[in-house]
């Protein structure tokens, strides 16, 4: 039996993993990327890689220009910050990084993806543990937007089916994450996470994406694989 499934697929370690998880869970993934405006682009170049070595039904890349509202680091012209470690990153505040309502912006994508392809199951890259302290990246706001997702289709006001809203990274470490792709024998070196890489496309590595990515492949006792710029 065909189970169709709508994968958020950035290129980046997250959200391969989460295809690769939706793969070994019986899915078949439906893969949607965005080109947004985003300064690190390059990450669509990965997209599209991992995709094609994964084997998705479809994978469709949405043009969507937030740079008309701005207000990010990744979508203005705001300088991304960096630092030489994690402990230098300040915390408890909503880091320049953050994107105004972009989960939600991709997740709407996502939902009229999922109606037109007959998909009942959304799988997204959010991690609540080692993350940069997005709001839309919290367990709270996965679950209210399934909600509203079921009161927002037409399979979910009909009774067809329900909407469900895969967050399989949810309380995953960095490390746990990187076992896990390992373990579904994903090829990070395929991946793109910095938010600022160079032209040829190498990591910066003092970001704050790219020092948590560093993290996780320490922690998990493996060297990442992607090209980092030199100091």
């Amino acid at each position: 039996m065909d189970r169709p499934a709508i994968v958020l697929l950035s290129g980046g370690l997250d959200s391969t993993t989460v295809l690769a998880i939706a793969k070994d869970q019986g899915f078949t993934p439906y893969a949607l990327s965005f080109r947004y405006g985003q300064r690190h682009s390059i990450e669509l170049e990965a997209a599209k890689r991992v995709a094609e070595v994964q084997g998705v039904a479809r994978h469709v890349i949405a043009d969507i220009d937030l740079r008309v509202f701005g207000g990010s680091a990744l979508t203005a012209d705001i300088e991304v910050p960096k630092h030489e470690s994690l402990d230098d990153v300040e915390d408890g505040g909503v880091p320049i990084t953050y994107v105004p309502a972009r989960n939600t912006i991709f997740l709407s994508f996502a939902l009229a993806f999922a109606e037109t392809v007959g998909a009942s199951d959304i799988f997204t890259g959010v991690t609540a543990v080692d993350y940069s302290g997005y709001p839309d990246c919290r367990p709270e706001y996965m679950d209210a937007f399934a909600t509203m997702a079921n009161l927002a289709t037409r399979a979910g006001v009909e009774g067809i089916s329900r909407m469900t809203l895969h967050s399989p990274l949810i309380a995953m470490s960095k490390a746990d994450i990187v076992r896990e792709g390992l373990r579904l024998g994903v090829d990070y070196s395929l991946t793109s996470s910095c938010y600022n890489p160079d032209d040829q496309g190498q990591a910066c590595g003092k970001c704050d994406t790219c020092l948590l990515r560093l993290k996780g492949f320490a922690e998990a006792g493996v060297t990442d694989p992607v090209r980092y710029q030199s100091a």
